[in-house]
């Protein structure tokens, strides 16, 4: 199961990016992706790759219908490396997602960006920890920035905003994925869950989106309700699909002009980036 899911993550990288490091360690690399013909600085989306913390990589979670679709409505567009399981912990990948932001914000003119219009993305284990970094504020504090630093936190079938709860509704094989990632202290899984945080300060909104499998709709929904307590703007939206496979599409056909979360994200990216 574990194998067909990392092949059926893979799509054709989109071409013409630029490779960037953000930091020292060799995992710290991030493509990018510019519009075509900007004679302004751009906004940025910044996407964090899924694959259950210990897999996947920037080249194989960016096809070509989202970030040409993207970078076709003036945006540019990052997907990032970020260190796994088990050679990293989740900690240390919240850092690399807080450190890619802080190297866009620092290089803004370099790349040709808006250092105030960063808006960061992820599917399913990148979901958690875009939602992580956009509700915890001690990621982005240590770099000195605020949860300011992005203008919002998009999230596509994420898993573990709230790790026990996560860990009560796993069967075996994701049960083991989880733990390897989060361990076995229930104190640990709560600081590395979402919700937690959710409080505030967070990012300035939040959109969710989940397929149709209980434990992702569980999940997404009390981390808006969370949010929504807080009074951060946070959008939930169901998109079609069923178990693996729809899973896989909410990141691989994400841009397409028929896929129903396109639209959703743009009208979405459109308000929050004025």
């Amino acid at each position: 199961m574990r194998e067909r899911m990392a092949a059926r993550m893979k799509s054709d990288p989109a071409p013409g990016a630029a490779e960037y490091a953000y930091g020292a360690d060799p995992s710290q690399k991030l493509d990018l992706w510019t519009s075509e013909g900007a004679t302004k600085p751009t906004p940025l989306v910044l996407f964090v790759h899924g694959g259950g913390w210990k897999q996947g990589d920037k080249t194989n979670a960016t096809g070509a219908d989202m970030v040409g679709h993207l970078t076709g409505q003036g945006y540019a567009v990052a997907s990032i490396n970020y260190r796994l399981v088990p050679a990293a912990t989740v900690e240390k990948q919240a850092q690399d997602v807080a450190a890619a932001i802080a190297w866009a914000r620092d290089n803004a003119a370099k790349i040709g960006i808006d250092p105030t219009k960063i808006v960061i993305m992820g599917h399913s284990a990148g979901a958690h920890l875009v939602a992580l970094v956009g509700t915890d504020e001690r990621w982005l504090e240590a770099l000195g920035l605020t949860e300011g630093a992005v203008r919002g936190v998009i999230a596509l079938d994420g898993a573990a905003y709230d790790v026990p709860s996560q860990l009560d509704q796993a069967g075996p094989m994701m049960r083991n994925t989880y733990e390897q990632a989060f361990g076995s202290d229930i104190a640990r899984q709560r600081a590395l869950s979402p919700t937690t945080y959710a409080a505030g300060p967070n990012a300035p909104t939040f959109l969710i989106l989940h397929i149709d499998r209980a434990d992702g709709k569980a999940q997404s929904e009390a981390l808006g309700e969370a949010l929504a307590k807080s009074g951060t703007p946070a959008q939930v939206k169901a998109i079609d699909g069923k178990g693996l496979r729809g899973h896989m599409e909410i990141n691989r056909e994400l841009g397409r002009a028929d896929y129903p979360a396109t639209a959703i994200v743009d009208d979405w990216l459109k308000t929050v980036f004025g």
